[in-house]
């Protein structure tokens, strides 16, 4: 797996704003917004309080990622973008990381949206350029928001899909009206708009992978690359945005060094040796077994778990419902009693981790229990299309005692597989009707789900079944995922406190065929996409939270993919050279508030 820079935010939907009137545009404008509740911080705030606003500036950093890359421009779906390359841009809004759902001002001073909340406009700041000198401008934002919607990644299409209309009315004034229907979300995302520069773009192909850096506005511009092996970023001296409240405290670094490694094995041991200034760990055998040297027995080498409140992702093995085999969901819900997550988190993981049993772990948009009265508004009018155990069931993935000796799910997913029309014959499971054996491959990127992956292919092979395990470079799995190219993968999603538009991208029936998209399982339901359009139609936090709760069942008790693990810490193994903030924000800590403390950076160098 791809280890990305820690203080990479997530492209999900975070924030709000409470409606104004569109007669008062004046009187409405605001530095900050949230969605479904009050902005933490003040019109007169001076900066976040989990950061050191007086953390001093400077230092190289090595960093690692895990892969490769061939391309500098992170917008399009062709080529593999370093993923340091987005780093050197500013967006309209900035995310505060101690709040489930509230951005500030960065290019913008302020915004402004309708009583109707069709008409979302943000004034910019006067001061606000690109490296080169040129002024930031409304017609940037403009050409920025229209080209990434034609010619950008298929996700922008579908993520701005509610704007009608976006014109400069000014140059330092930008109008962004909606279409029909309530999108309380789209200020948040708007403003998570990464503003490039036209008059660089003219006469360049947009839509072109390059080596060549691109010009930015934000606090790091790109001072080197060597294709496929590092990219390096310099701060930016003269940094338009450094006092800016919401970037005080922020950027410390003076240069970081990105490296890329194919083994992340080799990648450890770069870290052991020094090389490399710090890890985020996702092993939990690597973390509990690999550690174990004099640096780390000195404290010089250190072994953090950073506590978060963050939505825990939802991973697991996803089935590919463009074929055939896995359009039946008894078919898919037999396959989620064959992988032994019990087992597999005492014997590989240390225990380490939590079975995730929502689409919205770690939070109170998890479904749990019966569906409430909010939610029911929702599902009733759907019942006919929904499976009946979502009205009626708490859903709960398939346990076993963690002997390894789990018959009892055997049983149970043979009998299930029975009704789906499969017979076991010669030893064999095969399709009643075709006489096929049940077989299928699972794609990975990384060798580290081998082990994971050998508990199910041995379940399976149990009942005559036949899995191939394939592990293929980062490139070509891009392409296959890309291309749905696949049977079963792992995959996973990223949410926020407040899930909107993402959630079509994630499970919508228009993005389950277009090339690129985040709809790996290939839903197309139409009972799906109306639970969708509710969430992101919410009109308040508490109807936000119910409809949440009710697309949570509808997927859940799909059975679209066997759900894994998650852990409620970040894992980072760092040497003992950073200034770290004592507080730890709801949404876990980041490299990019940290600094170089110079008197450990001192006693490191001398071995202490």
């Amino acid at each position: 797996m791809t280890v990305r820079r820690l203080s990479t935010a997530l492209m999900a939907g975070f924030f709000a704003f409470a409606p104004l009137s569109a007669n008062a545009q004046e009187d409405a404008r605001s530095h900050g917004f949230a969605i479904h509740g009050d902005l933490k911080y003040g019109p007169d705030f001076t900066h976040f309080d989990y950061v050191n606003p007086d953390a001093p500036k400077g230092g190289t950093v090595t960093e690692l990622t895990i892969g490769t890359f061939d391309s500098l421009n992170p917008f399009i779906i062709k080529g593999t973008p370093a993923g340091a390359s987005g780093a050197i841009y500013d967006s309209l809004m900035k995310a505060s990381r101690d709040e489930p759902n509230s951005e500030y001002g960065l290019l913008a001073e302020w915004v402004s949206v309708s009583q109707d909340e069709r008409v979302i406009t943000f004034g910019l700041r006067e001061d606000a350029r690109f490296h080169d000198g040129h002024r930031v401008r409304a017609e940037d934002v403009v050409w920025s928001f229209e080209t990434l919607k034609e010619k950008g990644a298929p996700f922008y299409r579908y993520y701005y899909r509610s704007v009608e209309q976006v014109s400069a009315l000014d140059p330092l004034t930008v109008e962004f009206r909606l279409g029909p229907g309530l999108n309380k979300e789209m200020p948040v995302i708007l403003g998570q708009l990464a503003v490039l520069p036209k008059h660089y773009w003219e006469g360049r192909d947009f839509t072109a992978t390059t080596l060549e850096a691109p010009l930015g506005s934000g606090p790091y511009r790109i001072a080197d690359v060597d294709a496929g092996k590092s990219i390096t970023l310099e701060r930016v001296e003269d940094y338009w945005g450094a006092d800016l409240p919401a970037n005080r405290g922020h950027n410390n670094f003076g240069r970081i060094d990105d490296q890329y490694f194919r083994d992340p094995i080799v990648a450890l041991q770069a870290l052991k040796a020094g090389t490399i200034d710090y890890r985020a760990e996702n092993s939990s055998k690597l973390w509990a077994s690999a550690y174990d040297v004099p640096a780390v027995e000195a404290g010089r080498l250190i072994q953090a778990e950073f506590p978060h409140e963050r939505v825990s992702p939802m991973q697991g093995y996803v089935f590919n419902l463009r074929r055939p085999l896995f359009q039946d969901p008894l078919l898919r819900e037999a396959l989620t009693y064959l992988w032994d997550f019990e087992w597999v988190n005492k014997t590989i993981m240390y225990n380490a981790y939590v079975r995730t049993d929502s689409y919205f772990d770690n939070s109170v948009l998890e479904a749990d229990g019966q569906p409430g009265p909010m939610e029911m508004e929702m599902l009733e009018p759907l019942r006919d299309q929904l499976p009946a155990r979502v009205f009626t069931q708490d859903y709960s993935p398939p346990s076993t005692d963690g002997s390894g000796n789990n018959r009892e799910q055997l049983r149970t997913a043979l009998g299930l597989l029975k009704q789906a029309g499969w017979i076991v014959e010669n030893r064999e499971l095969i399709n009643a009707e075709t006489g096929e054996q049940l077989a299928f491959e699972v794609l990975l990127r990384s060798e580290l789900f081998v082990a994971h992956t050998q508990a199910l292919e041995r379940a399976v092979e149990r009942l005559g079944g036949a899995v191939e395990i394939r592990v293929v470079d980062d490139a070509q799995y891009q392409n296959r995922m890309d291309g749905f190219d696949y049977d079963v993968a792992v995959g996973g999603w990223g949410q926020s406190h407040s899930p909107g538009n993402e959630q079509r991208e994630y499970w919508g029936s228009e993005s389950a065929e277009r090339a690129g998209s985040r709809n790996i399982i290939g839903i197309q339901d139409p009972a799906i996409d109306a639970l969708i359009d509710g969430l992101i139609a919410s009109p308040d936090r508490e109807t936000l939270v119910a409809r949440t709760k009710a697309l949570d069942r509808a997927l859940l008790w799909g059975f679209y993919m066997i759900p894994m693990y998650h852990i409620e810490v970040d894992r980072i193994a760092y040497w003992d050279r950073f200034g770290i903030p004592e507080n730890t924000p709801m949404q876990g800590t980041a490299t990019d508030f940290w600094w170089i403390d110079p008197d450990k950076d001192a006693a490191l160098e001398k071995g202490q």
